[in-house]
């Protein structure tokens, strides 16, 4: 169900890209399928006590019906917009679909290299671990699973969307292609390396009332994973969008204007603007 619901929503933005009186039609067709993607994977995201995405998913309800709204009228900085999630699908989709199978098997190679220097890190560490299987990395009875989501692909995608949502010369696409793709390769390395040390080793056995599902040992995963590397990775989000600010001062006003379009409306909806 899942995969047909980002299938419909990729068809929908790639189908923006293309010119025509349908672009509209096609970007409302993407954040809705979007947006329903998500609130299909709430059931898994409260089996693993993440809570994040379920408020993410809470707030895109007032967010889809905005961008509607504006897409409907043509307005220029959510046409914008819908062109920055476009050009991350384009990004994501090779190693995102593997209902494709030269798509999957690109997926299950990234995966590969990543798992391959997640141990190699590690080992220089001289933090022995085993794999139990070709993505799953095993200490102390303790095992990980890596992921396409631990690959950090989607917000390399996702932050390359967002550099090409304003025009750019050629230097500036360079220029945002090395600070946001390497870096959060890099980062997001060292994520998972967290990730496996916090978890097999059980640095963060509290409050099983809250962050425990059942499973022994679950509340270390549960904290490093869905806690800490969560915020910290919002926090590198945040400092890579500044230096795209820099590189890409336009990028910067589209963002204003943004803030400005949907507070304001935010405000109007609660009587507070006109």
């Amino acid at each position: 169900m899942i995969e047909y619901l980002v299938l419909i929503s990729c068809i929908g933005f790639l189908a923006f890209l293309l010119p025509g009186r349908h672009r509209k039609y096609a970007a409302i067709t993407g954040w809705i399928f979007i947006i329903l993607t998500l609130f299909a994977q709430l059931p898994e995201f409260f089996l693993e006590n993440n809570f994040m995405y379920p408020v993410i998913a809470a707030l895109s309800v007032p967010f889809l019906v905005i961008t509607a709204k504006y897409l409907l009228l043509e307005d220029e900085r959510v046409i914008n917009l819908s062109r920055a999630a476009a050009v991350a699908y384009l990004i994501y989709a090779p190693f995102g679909f593997d209902q494709v199978p030269l798509f999957a098997a690109l997926g299950d190679w990234l995966i590969s290299l990543v798992v391959t220097q997640v141990v190699w890190i590690l080992n220089l560490m001289q933090f022995s671990v085993t794999l139990s299987d070709w993505n799953i990395i095993a200490r102390n009875s303790f095992r990980v699973e890596i992921i396409l989501g631990c690959t950090g692909i989607q917000s390399i995608a996702i932050m390359l969307g967002v550099a090409a949502a304003v025009p750019t010369t050629i230097r500036q696409k360079i220029l945002s292609f090395l600070i946001i793709a390497p870096t959060i390769y890099f980062l997001n390395l060292l994520r998972n390396v967290f990730v496996i040390i916090a978890y097999t080793e059980q640095w963060f056995p509290y409050y099983p009332s809250v962050a425990s599902n059942g499973e022994l040992g679950y509340e270390s995963f549960f904290w490093a994973h869905n806690v800490i590397a969560e915020l910290l990775a919002l926090v590198c989000l945040v400092i890579i969008a500044y230096g795209l600010f820099s590189i890409i001062p336009n990028l910067g006003k589209f963002a204003d204007e943004l803030y400005q379009l949907y507070y304001g409306e935010i405000r109007k909806a609660f009587g507070k603007g006109t």
